[in-house]
């Protein structure tokens, strides 16, 4: 049996396994209002909670990057998606703080693995011309998944309340293994399943391992002597804050300013994040279009620098005319677009600078300083927004060029690097 396609077949998998992911974190915020009533925490303990997960989900993406290179993207899914699916089960039991934080633990170090996993699956199933595509369809499934955990969790928690909820979200990843197995039996060159035509062109824009030489990733100490390596490490630190602000506080915002309840918050919470699917299909597609005419290099950085400019426009108009819901959330519409236009291609990075067996350890090192930059604008955010989000916002504003600042000047030339083992 062959399947024409089959990349697409796969990439969609891992899109729908990210569309899981997000509706298994975003329930936390969505059903915050209730839930911290019946477990008796406040927005400080919300604050803490959502650390943890950061933290661990930034020690999942250091320890998941190199766990993909040693077992492969098949396998590596599988134990990503069972372990956070268990956790997300688990939070049935929660009784308070303690607990609830156990958990949200176990939920950041399992749910960081989507995202090494998914840029090495790219660098492994398409060639270098698609991969922002690839990696564009990915990242649309964190916007599916906001788009339908809104209205979803809100409607599940009416019917079952809270607990009985993050009991249904577990199953669904338990479920998604096994398409996953089935289809994923080996990568293209030995794929049983896959054409002739297909495997050609996959493995044609592809670095090849050449005669004689060792098919192994490089150390992590030699990928940090890469200038380069450094400027996806900036451009993430500073970038990542903007998506994940409005993940984790939207729905708290809407509640604080607004005076909105779970329901209210299904209603509003998610239309910005199809903006961010428009921006990740837009992004992928785009640069792949000005590919035809200009070189990697600057394809990869317009777009990215696009994206940048959008992202700080947009939430000044935020803060200087969003005096009411819809135009907040119309706003962070733009917003959220610019970033996934961006982050689509710069998430693309490490696969464009290193070798398939180096990428994972470079896109989770990378993913890790993200969510470090995120614990701490988590810690600030309590602080700073006693009164008003207009200064967290305008961190923010800031945090956008900052990212493609880093790539500009520490990439001055996006090709693959010279490894040296």
């Amino acid at each position: 049996m062959k399947i024409k396609g089959l990349r697409w077949w796969i990439i969609g998998l891992v899109c729908l396994a990210t569309i899981i992911n997000y509706i298994d974190r975003s329930a936390l915020g969505i059903m915050w209002p209730e839930m911290k009533k019946d477990l008796g925490l406040t927005e400080e303990d919300y604050a803490w909670i959502i650390n943890i997960f950061t933290i661990t989900y930034a020690a999942g993406k250091f320890i998941s990057g190199w766990v993909y290179d040693k077992v492969g993207t098949k396998i590596g899914f599988v134990l990503s998606i069972f372990f956070w699916s268990l956790a997300s089960l688990l939070h049935f039991f929660a009784r308070g703080l303690a607990s609830l934080g156990l958990y949200r633990g176990i939920l950041g170090v399992s749910e960081a693995g989507n995202w090494p996993g998914a840029v090495k699956n790219n660098a492994e199933w398409f060639p270098i011309k698609e991969r922002a595509v690839a990696q564009g369809i990915f990242n649309a499934g964190a916007a599916i998944g906001s788009i339908v955990a809104a209205p979803t969790i809100a409607e599940l928690f009416g019917a079952y309340g809270w607990r009985w909820t993050f009991i249904i979200i577990g199953v669904i990843g338990f479920i998604w293994i096994i398409p996953w197995l089935v289809f994923n039996k080996k990568q293209p060159k030995q794929h049983p399943w896959i054409t002739d035509k297909e495997k050609d062109y996959i493995l044609s824009d592809q670095e090849t391992t050449k005669q004689g030489e060792t098919d192994k990733g490089l150390p992590l100490f030699k990928i940090l002597q890469f200038k380069e390596a450094w400027g996806i490490l900036a451009s993430r630190f500073f970038i990542e804050p903007i998506w994940w602000l409005f993940v984790f506080w939207m729905p708290i915002y809407l509640n604080k300013v607004y005076g909105f309840n779970v329901k209210e918050i299904g209603l509003y919470a998610w239309f910005p994040y199809v903006g961010a699917a428009i921006g990740s299909i837009a992004g992928g597609w785009y640069v792949q279009r000005l590919m035809r005419s200009l070189s990697l290099d600057k394809a990869r950085k317009r777009v990215i620098a696009m994206g940048g400019a959008i992202i700080f426009v947009a939430i000044l108009g935020a803060i200087l005319f969003a005096d009411t819901p819809m135009k907040f959330v119309s706003f962070v519409f733009i917003v959220l677009f610019g970033f996934q236009f961006s982050i689509s291609n710069i998430q693309t990075l490490s696969s464009d600078l290193l070798k398939s067996k180096s990428v994972g350890a470079l896109a989770g090192l990378a993913g890790t300083i993200g969510a470090i930059s995120v614990a701490i604008m988590n810690f600030i955010i309590p602080k700073i927004t006693k009164v008003s989000y207009t200064p967290a916002f305008i961190i923010l504003a800031v945090l956008a060029p900052l990212a493609v600042l880093s790539i500009f000047v520490l990439i001055k030339e996006i090709k693959p690097l010279k490894e040296e083992k």
